[in-house]
């Protein structure tokens, strides 16, 4: 079986500053029973690469160029199946040029609701060259079916896993600080954020607050009057932005209060995962699969209203026993249901699955070993980068 993952433009597959599409491909990948038979195609860029079969295309290229850039990648490969993550156009346009492979559409953020039947049917066209469409989390996979039931027989849920060792740490042994890690946009609810905090530290003097914040040079410029909000608590509130994924798990580690009040629905987040696995009480909007990562272990609130939230960070300051027994058992939870392992299972199931029934795909001969390879990609590939494998 020859399997290639195709990462969204400027994905670098970096474990330095991985955002969460390339976590959980890395997750997902190492608990394979096909991990060997796997390639990545991701861009140029990354500051610590991932080990294993990688190829990287040139950054910075157009939509177009990037997709051609990776057919080309493909065309030499010569995949039985091609996972494209995220980028529905990008993606339909490669399952189209590659029909003979299995293509499966792995969609991590909710679909968005079509505007209109024209919007409908243009997405439903996008669609309709995937094998099989997976969805991270029960929540959006049903409110996509909601706008596509055609679709049903064609889509799969698999939760996002994560790896609790990483992460952990006792609920009991924290300190009193708050941590919104996340991207700094508005539909992360950073502006509420920053109220909420500034709101909480007034009323708790003993506490500090953190905010680790992702995509700053896309961002930045939304989210830095609403930073400076907070300068007058000075270094009672931490800023960092861009940090490495090492300084964020040590920072989510440290809390005893996390914050995930999303104003859209989400994925199966990966930050709410990351605290209930690192021991920290959970405040969050429930949106889309925020409430199925959470369950009954969170502390739910409507964002939109500074207030509320503010309310519900000091409630858990206030009652220390509560925040604990909250964290434990949101931390048990996660332990328990979302292993790499079961995840990995579930998806590799599905491939052998799709390869068992498509008896119009045929063996094809393999390339030549990518392990160790750094040379010799085809000229019609000229341009990309093989990482290969340690």
């Amino acid at each position: 079986m020859r399997i290639v993952v195709v990462l969204p433009r400027t994905n670098t597959y970096c474990e330095h500053r991985p955002n969460s599409i390339e976590t959980v491909v890395r997750t997902l990948l190492a608990e394979s029973r096909y991990r060997r038979d796997v390639t990545i195609i991701c861009d140029e860029g990354a500051i610590l690469p991932s080990r294993g079969n990688v190829i990287a295309v040139p950054a910075g290229l157009s939509r177009r160029e990037r997709t051609l850039a990776v057919a080309h990648v493909l065309r030499w490969l010569k995949p039985d199946l091609i996972e494209h993550h995220q980028q529905l156009g990008r993606a339909a346009d490669l399952a189209r040029m590659f029909p003979r492979a299995i293509n499966v559409f792995y969609r991590h953020t909710s679909m968005p609701t079509p505007k209109g039947p024209l919007d409908a049917a243009r997405y439903a066209a996008r669609l309709r060259p995937f094998d099989r469409l997976v969805m991270v989390a029960q929540a959006t996979a049903d409110a996509f079916l909601a706008d596509f039931p055609a679709f049903a027989g064609r889509t799969t849920t698999i939760s996002n896993p994560i790896d609790v060792d990483g992460w952990r740490a006792g609920v009991e042994d924290k300190q009193p600080l708050i941590l919104f890690a996340g991207r700094a946009m508005p539909d992360k609810g950073l502006d509420l954020v920053c109220a909420a905090v500034a709101q909480a530290l007034d009323a708790a003097p003993g506490w500090r607050a953190s905010l680790m914040l992702s995509d700053w040079h896309m961002h930045g410029e939304w989210a830095e009057p609403h930073i400076r909000t907070l300068a007058r608590f000075g270094e009672r509130v931490s800023v960092r932005t861009n940090a490495p994924l090492s300084d964020v798990r040590a920072e989510t580690r440290r809390a005893a209060i996390a914050l995930t009040p999303s104003r859209v629905r989400e994925g199966l987040s990966l930050s709410a995962l990351e605290a209930h696995a690192a021991g920290a009480a959970l405040v969050s909007s429930g949106r889309g699969g925020l409430r199925e990562a959470s369950g009954p272990h969170a502390v739910y609130v409507e964002p939109e209203r500074p207030a509320v939230l503010a309310e519900a960070i000091l409630g858990l300051i206030e009652n220390p026993q509560r925040r604990e027994a909250l964290a434990k058992a949101g931390q048990d939870r996660v332990v328990r249901s979302y292993s790499p392992r079961v995840r990995a299972a579930e998806l590799d199931a599905l491939r052998g699955n799709l390869l068992a029934a498509q008896d119009r795909k045929r063996h094809r001969s393999a390339p030549a070993s990518l392990f160790g390879v750094r040379f010799g990609v085809p000229s019609a590939a000229a341009g990309v980068v093989l990482r290969g494998a340690v």
